[in-house]
């Protein structure tokens, strides 16, 4: 793997440099066409099924990946603007930028970007994700202790384990004989786990709640075209008020109660971004499971770190395959940020307010960069000195970083440790995914289903 060239420098000489050169009306609409629109498509707030099977269909995220590497070719390294709707807008093409943009967050690079406002607006409008000055940093904070960021086993961990492992024990029990596992099964059974972690066991069967949510993450798809639902939203944020009212000691609810709030802190906004995100982590184990379903060496040696105990922690390799389902399927493909001020770069400078985006499957699955990029490598997360430089940023990076990311990869490994431990699961004809083939770069897992054998 090479090092392409850091385009980011901040000397003053440059301060009064042009602003970047915009891209021509030809290429502007290629950028559209091959890597925004469909990504958009797919559904960046909840994937949509039918857009996904016809993604997958034509390996979309492969030619967007093209699309960024002739880009490049064309252009070099520098950051390259295009002008969309009226909006500057930065599409970062050097693995530098990347680990600029994402270490000087929120300043000069806010999270708080027009279309992520627009969006998750819909449902957690106070959210920390969305929020800027001191309501954002009390927020982080607010997140970081009630979700032990930085620590990979939570404190709640041994009672969310026993947690995965009843519901995964009632899933099983609950297929036939001649058992096939579908992600419609599989989900059902993963939001248990997710409504009873977040809020208790009482919310087990709170289907209601997941429902809301989908309809509003549904609207939240379409940013500034869908009216806000105030009512279906003042809904969800009570029934998170509720359970914040009468907490459960051993979910995360109870950690809240005891935690000091201020004006700042909005506490019922703050799950909804949780929910959200244990979706895309539903999606990474039933693709890790893919996987090791269709790399039989991998799941080797998987499965003997699974019989040798039961703590998720110390399975390395189930680790990295989980980290390895969200590389090669990014579930978030874009990392948008905006521009607080004046920002320089080596070609030019970038005005305040401008839109800078990070399409993470390019860096993902960039294999004129990285050999193992249309590999299921596992290596590449347990290596002795695993290369930090070459952005694969699962979980974003710097003081935006996903503040569930331990949290995420305790319950994902766990999940999957329990499947693997109680069954074999043979990937049913119809995916694209093949022993022995390169992985492909867009993959439905609406459509994934298993035959078990317990």
């Amino acid at each position: 793997m090479s090092d392409l060239a850091s385009t980011a420098s901040f000397p003053a000489a440059l301060a009064t440099r042009d602003i970047i050169p915009a891209a021509n009306l030809k290429d502007t609409f290629l950028v559209a066409a091959d890597v925004i629109v469909p990504t958009i498509a797919m559904g960046p707030i909840i994937r949509r099924p039918r857009v996904m099977a016809i993604a997958e269909l034509l390996d979309v995220n492969r030619r967007a990946v093209r699309r960024m590497q002739w880009f490049r070719r064309r252009y070099g390294t520098s950051p390259l603007r295009f002008r969309i709707f009226g909006r500057d807008v930065a599409l970062l093409l050097a693995p530098n930028d990347v680990h600029r943009v994402l270490q000087e967050t929120p300043e000069p690079f806010s999270t708080a970007t027009m279309e992520k406002t627009a969006a998750l607006s819909h449902f957690e409008p106070k959210n920390v994700l969305i929020s800027q000055g001191a309501d954002r940093a009390q927020r982080r904070r607010f997140n970081e202790k009630v979700l032990d960021t930085n620590c990979p086993r939570h404190r709640l961990a041994a009672h969310f384990l026993e947690v995965v492992e009843a519901e995964r024990e009632q899933m099983l029990a609950d297929l036939p004989r001649t058992s096939v596992l579908t992600w419609n099964t599989f989900s059902t059974a993963w939001f248990r786990i997710v409504r009873r972690v977040i809020f208790g066991d009482g919310a087990r069967e709170d289907h209601a709640l997941s429902r809301e949510m989908y309809r509003l993450r549904s609207a939240a798809n379409w940013a500034f075209l869908r009216p806000k639902q105030r009512d279906l939203r003042e809904s969800l944020l009570g029934r998170i008020r509720w359970y914040l009212q009468n907490p459960d000691p051993a979910a995360l609810t109870g950690i809240m109660s005891n935690i000091p709030r201020d004006s700042h802190s909005a506490p019922e906004h703050q799950p909804p971004q949780w929910l959200f995100a244990f979706d895309p982590a539903g999606m990474a184990t039933f693709r890790a499971l893919t996987l090791l379903a269709t790399h039989p060496e991998q799941a080797r040696v998987v499965r003997a770190e699974v019989e040798s105990g039961d703590d998720p922690t110390r399975m390395p390799t189930l680790r990295a395959s989980v980290l390895e389902s969200l590389r090669l399927w990014p579930t978030t493909p874009l990392i948008l940020r905006e521009t607080s001020t004046e920002t320089t770069w080596d070609n030019g400078t970038l005005p305040a307010g401008a839109a800078v985006t990070i399409f993470t499957p390019f860096f993902h699955r960039d294999d004129e960069q990285l050999p193992e990029a249309n590999r299921f490598s596992p290596d590449l997360w347990i290596a002795d000195q695993p290369r930090t430089d070459w952005p694969i940023v699962p979980f974003s990076e710097g003081s935006a970083v996903c503040p569930g990311r331990e949290l995420v990869l305790l319950l994902t490994t766990a999940m999957l440790a329990d499947l693997l431990r109680h069954g074999r699961y043979r990937l049913r004809p119809g995916s694209r995914l093949r022993r022995g083939a390169p992985v492909p770069a867009t993959l439905n897992h609406f459509a994934l289903s298993f035959d078990v054998r317990r």
